[in-house]
Parts: structure tokens; C-alpha cells; sequence
């Protein structure tokens, strides 16, 4: 934000003010919307804003004096003196004056008791006091205002981001105002939409503060996904198609007592739209795996005492491999010493695509280098306890910053790879990362994991690229998870509710965008 502001004004030849004054009108034009949807007018409302002395102040204060224009009952409140405020925050509060709002300094103890006394009676709370421009949790007078705004009851809108939120990261370590309604500047921030900022921000609305959309989209790295970026990868079928034209799957899976993995990897798969899925597992499985499920075909396999697969099992993969378009391989498949000794060759030597998950992933644990001498394009799903455990540090460290988490370790170990969890995050070596908006907690259950390794897995062998195959896969996976959720609530769903869902997942997302 602070390079687009730079180039804007000095490329452009957008004065600040006027990038300013654009801000605080779409913001408060939202503010009139959002009192709309609730009923309530904007005459006569008393609306308490809170500003600090940078440019979000500054926000704060055109949205104070657009709201009193419309009748509201409009206090400002400064985190300072006005004679401190700077640049093209100066020029705004000098048109407030004008338009006789003069702001209280929350900073004198008198103030913060007025502050205090008003935040008791109003029907409003705008949020102005930080910006995308601070770094480190909120302290002093600026974080007993936040304290006080979360304790007044009433909804709060916040400009840009919630004060306290980190936009880069989502961290909240320290006080942080709990929005209704966030309208955030000319695009998203990331902190708005990993957790927690996700949920303290409420609703999110991007204004447009008059910059090109190419000009806001240049430079930037990580993007949301959404039902468009998704129908691009599923195109119509022929008339004349046949299951070889959409891809040959093999998935390598499963141990006693963890045939169910291996087999919800299959019917994902199989409902994903893979032409045709092969599960190999060991020798002793192959029967049970057999009856759990019907179009999927089963290989079995040498066998370890403990029986899951055996070293001595590599040349048949191999082999079996050399058919196929894509590898999946993880799911159930234990923990034995000689299995995950046969997880990291076939990572490395393989050349097909593969996607690794599970039980593969704790066997790439202190040997990622696997991965960067892979023959083929390799693709990770790890929850953030794989992923701190594949990269020797703590799950804390992994959900501080997921963003960079992934990114770097994609980078470094050239894969590509989607963070599982509140809002995932699926980033490309060296290239784009994108966010994904679907999901929810119910999702929270075993076996769902294994659902997505054959989604990725059936979007590979149909075709796709790394990144799209894991875009795709993630979405859909989530977007079913929801539909189940509506369907029958967050409680009791199950992994296998998520695959019968797919199909609908995908007739939502051609019916969404055939309806604009």
C-alpha cells in the first residue's frame, strides 16, 4: 500500500489529499449501507470517531465530516494534538474545522473520560486510530481507546484494517478493536483474511480510492481465490470423451486399521472426475480395501511384518507408475522405518506428478532434500503440525505467519504446497501464493485430509498444473465441506459426507459464474 500510495501520487499524479478524501467517502457511502441493512438512518445518529495523527487519522476525519453532512450527530476523538497531525491529514482536519468538528485529545486524561462518557451514548463507532502503516501491538492511549471502543457495545466500522491488526499477518497479540464492518482501501490486506484478523474484522468491503485496478494489482503476490479461478480448470467435456482423456491415478495407501484413509483417497478421486484411480496398499489390505470400495481398482503390494508397504515393493510402483499420470501418496500408510525409507525414494525418483500427504509427510521430516532433487513436480498438503514437524520448528511459529511460512518453504524445497487450515494457503516456488476463502470448522474431523489428497491427485492426472490442480482442489474441498455444513450443520459432518457433495461443489461453481 505504501509503494501504490508512492506511485500514485508521483507517477499518477494523484494528490494525496485527493487519495484521502476518495477513502473516507466510499468508506462513509458503506457506513450509510451497512445502517441501511440494519435499519437505522444516518440522521440524527450519534457517531463517535476515533482517530490517530497518520493517515488513517486522516480517513477518519473526511468519513467524520461526510457523516455529519448526512445529519449525523458526528465526535471525533485524536490520539494527540492537532497541532501534531502532518501532510495530508492536516488538510482534512482543517476542513473538519471548517465544518465545526473539533476533535478531543484522548491523550489528556480528560479527554479519554469524555471519550469514554460518549462511547456510552452513541449508536456508532468508527475505527481510525492505526493504519497498514504500523508495525508492533498498540500501547498507551491508543490501546485504552481500543479497549474502550470493544467494551462500548455498540458496532464499530473499522478504515483499512482494524487498529491493532497486523495487515501483513494477522496477528493480534495485542488489543485489537473487534470490527462489524471493515472497509479496507483499494485492495485486500492479508491480515484481514488469515485468523484471527478474519474474524475481527467482520464483513470486508474493498473502496476504490481512484487508482487503476492494473496499477493496484502490480506488485502484488498473493491473491484470494475464486469460483472464476476455478471454472477455468474445468472446462466442458466433449461428446466424444472417453475416461483415458481425464487421467490415470494411482494412489499409494494405506495399513491395518488404515484402509479408510486409502479408500476416501480413491472415491474423492473418482468424484473429482479422475478416469480411472488405482490404489495400491499392502498385500494383507487389498482384500478390505476391496469391498470399501467399487470403482476404484486395487493393487496389492509386498508387505512389511507389521503390514504395511514393504521396500521390496518399489520396482512394482515403479512400474506401476510408469502407466499412470499422478501419484498420490500418504494416506494410512504408517510409520514403519522401511515404509518411509520407500515414502522418500519414490519422492525423489518418481518422475510423474505427485501429491504427498500424511504419513508421507512426517517420512520427509529431516530429509526435505528429497524433495529438491525430485524427478517431477511434487505437491504437499500438510496441516501446520506436518508442516512444523517436516520443517523442525514449533506449530506456533508455522500459524505466526502462515503467508511467508508457505512461501519460503515452497521456494526452498521447490514444491508446491497448500497450508491447510483457517483459510489455507497454496503457494507456488518462487511464484504466487493465493488464499482460500472456503471451508469451515466442521471440516474439523478425521479422514478429510485424505479426501483433498485425492481431489489433488485426480486434478494432476487430469492434467493440471502443480498450483491449479492444488487451487482447485482446495476450493472445491472447502466449498463442499460448506454445502454440507448448510445442509446438515458443522456438527457430526464426516469425511465422507465431503465426497458425495463434490459434484454439487462443482455444478455451484458453473452455476455461479454463468450467473455473473
Amino acid at each position: 500500500m505504501r509503494a501504490l500510495d508512492r506511485r500514485a501520487v508521483e507517477h499518477l499524479g494523484i494528490p494525496g489529499a485527493t487519495l484521502m478524501e476518495n477513502a473516507g467517502r466510499g468508506a462513509a457511502a458503506e457506513i450509510r449501507a451497512f445502517l441501511r441493512r440494519r435499519g437505522q438512518p444516518v440522521r440524527g445518529l450519534g457517531v463517535v470517531v476515533v482517530c490517530g495523527k497518520g493517515n488513517n487519522g486522516g480517513d477518519g476525519f473526511v468519513v467524520a465530516r461526510i457523516l455529519a453532512g448526512w445529519g449525523a450527530r458526528a465526535r471525533v476523538f485524536l490520539a494527540g494534538r492537532a497541532e501534531d497531525v502532518r501532510g495530508d491529514a492536516a488538510l482534512k482536519l482543517a476542513q473538519l474545522g471548517r465544518a465545526r468538528i473539533r476533535p478531543v485529545d484522548i491523550t489528556d486524561p480528560g479527554g479519554m473520560a469524555q471519550l469514554k462518557h460518549a462511547l456510552a451514548s452513541c449508536g456508532l463507532v468508527v475505527d481510525a486510530l492505526l493504519g497498514t502503516g504500523v508495525s508492533g501491538p498498540a500501547h498507551g492511549p491508543i490501546a485504552d481507546a481500543i479497549d474502550r471502543i470493544n467494551e462500548c457495545g455498540v458496532p464499530v466500522v473499522a478504515l483499512d484494517l482494524p487498529s491493532g491488526l497486523s495487515s501483513d499477518t494477522g496477528d493480534a497479540s495485542g488489543t485489537v478493536v473487534r470490527a462489524a464492518l471493515t472497509t479496507t482501501f483499494a485492495g485486500l490486506k492479508r491480515g484481514l483474511l488469515l485468523p484471527p484478523g478474519r474474524d475481527l474484522a467482520g464483513e470486508v468491503v474493498v473502496v476504490p480510492i481512484g487508482v487503476p485496478a492494473a496499477e493496484t494489482l502490480r506488485g502484488a503476490g498473493v491473491f484470494m481465490l475464486d469460483a472464476a479461478d476455478i471454472l477455468r480448470e474445468l472446462p466442458a467435456r466433449r461428446r466424444d470423451a472417453h475416461k483415458g482423456d481425464f487421467g490415470r491415478l494411482l494412489i499409494v495407501a494405506g495399513s491395518v486399521g488404515k484402509t479408510g484413509a486409502a479408500a476416501l483417497a480413491g472415491r474423492a478421486a473418482m468424484r473429482t472426475g479422475a478416469g480411472l484411480v488405482t490404489i495400491a496398499t499392502p498385500r494383507s489390505q487389498q482384500p478390505i480395501l476391496a469391498a470399501l470400495v467399487t470403482e476404484p481398482m486395487t493393487e496389492p503390494l509386498a508387505e512389511t511384518a507389521v503390514q504395511t508397504i514393504a521396500l521390496g515393493a518399489k520396482d512394482h510402483l515403479l512400474a506401476l507408475a510408469a502407466a499412470r499420470d499422478a501419484v498420490a501418496l500418504g494416506p494410512g500408510l504408517g510409520l514403519d522405518g522401511e515404509t518411509q525409507t520407500l515414502v522418500r525414494d519414490l519422492v525423489r525418483d518418481l518422475p510423474a506428478p505427485m501429491v504427498i500427504d500424511a504419513d508421507a509427510l512426517t517420512a520427509l521430516a529431516g530429509h526435505l532434500d528429497r524433495l529438491t532433487h525430485a524427478r517431477g513436480p511434487r505437491c504437499l498438503t500438510p496441516h501446520p503440525g506436518e508442516m512444523a514437524r517436516m520443517l523442525g520448528v514449533s506449530v506456533a511459529s508455522v500459524q505466526a505467519d502462515r503467508i511467508e511460512t508457505a512461501r519460503r518453504s515452497a521456494t526452498t524445497y521447490n514444491a508446491h504446497i497448500v497450508l491447510k487450515g483457517h483459510t489455507s494457503v497454496i503457494s507456488a516456488p518462487g511464484g504466487p501464493t493465493f488464499l482460500n476463502p472456503t471451508g469451515n470448522p466442521g471440516m474439523a474431523s478425521g479422514g478429510t485430509g485424505d479426501v483433498l489428497t485425492g481431489m489433488v491427485g485426480a486434478f494432476l492426472a487430469r492434467g493440471r498444473a502443480p498450483l491449479a490442480a492444488l487451487c482447485c482442489a482446495t476450493y472445491l474441498h472447502g466449498l463442499a465441506g460448506d454445502l454440507v455444513a448448510q445442509a446438515k450443520g458443522e456438527e457430526g459432518l464426516i469425511a465422507g459426507d465431503l465426497i458425495e457433495a463434490i459434484p454439487e461443489a462443482i455444478r455451484q461453481i458453473q452455476r455461479s459464474v454463468a450467473d455473473g
